[in-house]
């Protein structure tokens, strides 16, 4: 079986985890990447890994679409980069990682995931050889299918690190696993981001937002209203849906295609 087919036949089998809810519009290609019928070829239970750096961050990105991979019976873990140390000038570090580990912790067991911490410091973070290291230590022993991250063109210095170490692990690991990148608080911080799929998660609308407001130190309600209710409204726009999240599957190489027509 050559690359092309055997990635094509990998994704497949991820949409179908979702219950045949990802939507992948730009992709050309006369092979479906969703069936009409999921339960068909719904063998293979995943493992996922979704790196945030902060406590709240894979929970207001794509909580939705990690709550469908979890009810589907796949293995998800939310790898946070640190504990959201910095997040109140009015508290020391230690009462806010104390403060921020709890809320993440009541989010995870909303959506069925399991919580990690990388051991890195909110607003402190580190892009080096020695950090790429360790962190990818922590995801190999994971052995994930799919690794999803914040994309690293964002306002957030943290984010920005968050994206650069998942695409040095990614490399480092010659691509052993599929590399997915989420938005959070597009407009304000992350830039630039054109998706290549969305995840139609208006069936999990609830739950996800019991995860986000579990982050109660994060003022969610407002957060969730002003940025992130209105995301995802337009990303279901974008695909014909109600609510979505929106993902860019950053392709090795070897499926990079030439423009159309040539």
């Amino acid at each position: 079986m050559d690359n092309q087919s055997a990635r094509r036949k990998f994704i497949r089998k991820a949409s179908l985890g979702l219950g045949g809810m990802a939507l992948s519009p730009f992709v050309l290609s006369n092979d479906p990447l969703v069936s009409s019928d999921p339960a068909s070829e719904n063998d293979k239970k995943l493992k996922i890994v979704c790196m945030g750096a902060h406590p709240g961050d894979p929970e207001f990105g794509c909580a939705g679409t990690m709550a469908k991979y979890a009810r589907a019976g796949h293995n998800v873990t939310f790898l946070y980069l640190t504990r959201g140390e910095a997040g109140d000038p009015s508290k020391t570090y230690a009462e806010s990682a104390s403060l921020r580990t709890k809320e993440a912790e009541s989010a995870c067991h909303a959506l069925g995931v399991k919580p990690a911490f990388a051991g890195q410091i909110d607003g402190n973070t580190i892009f080096s050889n020695e950090r790429i290291d360790e962190i990818e230590k922590i995801i190999t022993a994971e052995n994930p299918d799919i690794l999803f991250s914040q994309w690293p063109i964002d306002g957030h210095r943290d984010h920005q690190v968050t994206g650069a170490l998942a695409l040095g692990i990614w490399t480092k690991s010659q691509r052993k696993f599929t590399l997915y990148f989420y938005e959070v608080n597009t407009g304000s911080e992350t830039m630039h981001f054109t998706p290549t799929d969305y995840v139609d998660i208006t069936d999990v609308k609830d739950l996800k937002r019991e995860a986000m407001f579990a982050h109660k130190s994060q003022d969610p309600e407002n957060t969730y209203n002003d940025y992130f209710k209105p995301l995802e409204t337009f990303r279901g726009l974008e695909c014909g849906v109600k609510m979505a999240e929106a993902f860019i599957l950053f392709k090795d190489k070897t499926e990079r295609t030439g423009l159309s027509g040539l």
